[in-house]
């Protein structure tokens, strides 16, 4: 028999313990308005939205646990209708994945075979939910060794692979137009200069790109789906990135996204100057790294 969405609320109870942390180790603020808003509210949001992008920092545990209460709460709020995607997982690993969905294969043994991250202990909670709750979890990522193929050697290299390892990859070729994400990606990079040309620039739009075809083909085959998607945050502030190559494959998808910051300095009263354009919601963590 399904276990109901109750049922699941009870078997992980770190929901309260994350709802407790409210003003205290985080705070969820709703951009447009400059106000506070709760893990609910966000929910609440999600009627007239398709995807929620979770813009993580990769070892913020209070984030980590955010993520894990909100998507307990779309599943709760949307049975039926709620996918997980995760940059944490690569699409050749998506039959291993599923495997353990469905109960066939150890825990330890996906986390080896899928080449799950350092950290997944940060990220099994939710696919545990997931497991239980029999919801779809999509290995959204490019495989890696495509991406160092690209770092190497440029995007062009991808036409020649063949057809059993294309079907990894989004449809070629992949749409890099320099503007906004490639004047960020360059600064953060430490300018022009220090990228040493376009390739690593290209890997990245290759990594954006997988996850977003990825995103939009489960869309396109389950429509009125609740996607929340998990990926660092550098690939959906401002929209840029992964959610930009989304809209491009599903024009018509609405999205809401969460950018996440350690920002102790800004806990209580964020600069929203600086801060207005990164996402529908921010997420402020008080220093609390792993």
């Amino acid at each position: 028999m399904k276990i109901t969405a109750l049922l699941l609320l009870f078997a992980f109870p770190f929901l309260a313990l994350a709802q407790d942390t409210q003003n205290q180790n985080y705070k969820l603020y709703n951009v447009a308005k400059q106000k506070l808003v709760s893990a609910d509210d966000i929910v609440a949001d999600m009627i007239n939205a398709d995807v929620l992008f979770f813009g993580e920092s990769h070892t913020d545990s209070v984030g980590h646990l955010l993520e894990a209460t909100l998507w307990q709460k779309l599943a709760a709020k949307y049975p039926g209708k709620t996918a997980l995607s995760m940059e944490m997982f690569e699409t050749d690993c998506q039959y291993i994945l599923d495997e353990h969905l469905q109960g066939y294969i150890r825990e330890k043994d996906m986390i080896k075979d899928a080449r799950a991250w350092p950290n997944y202990k940060d990220y099994s909670q939710m696919v545990e939910f997931a497991k239980a709750g029999r919801l779809p979890v999509i290995a959204a990522n490019a495989p890696s060794r495509y991406v160092h193929m690209v770092t190497d050697k440029g995007l062009t290299t991808l036409q020649q692979l063949g057809k059993n390892s294309l079907q990894y990859l989004p449809p070629l070729p992949i749409d890099t137009a320099t503007g906004a994400y490639y004047e960020k990606f360059a600064a953060i990079m430490g300018g022009h200069k220090a990228m040493q040309g376009m390739n690593i620039y290209q890997s990245q739009n290759l990594w954006d790109a997988t996850m977003a075809w990825s995103i939009a083909s489960y869309f396109k085959k389950n429509r009125g789906s609740k996607i929340f998607q998990v990926n660092g945050s550098f690939h959906s502030e401002e929209k840029l990135g992964t959610v930009a190559q989304l809209i491009k494959y599903a024009p018509k998808i609405c999205v809401l996204n969460i950018a996440n910051l350690d920002d102790e300095e800004n806990f209580d009263h964020p600069d929203w100057k600086k801060y207005q354009k990164l996402g529908d919601y921010l997420l402020v963590t008080r220093t609390k790294k792993q």
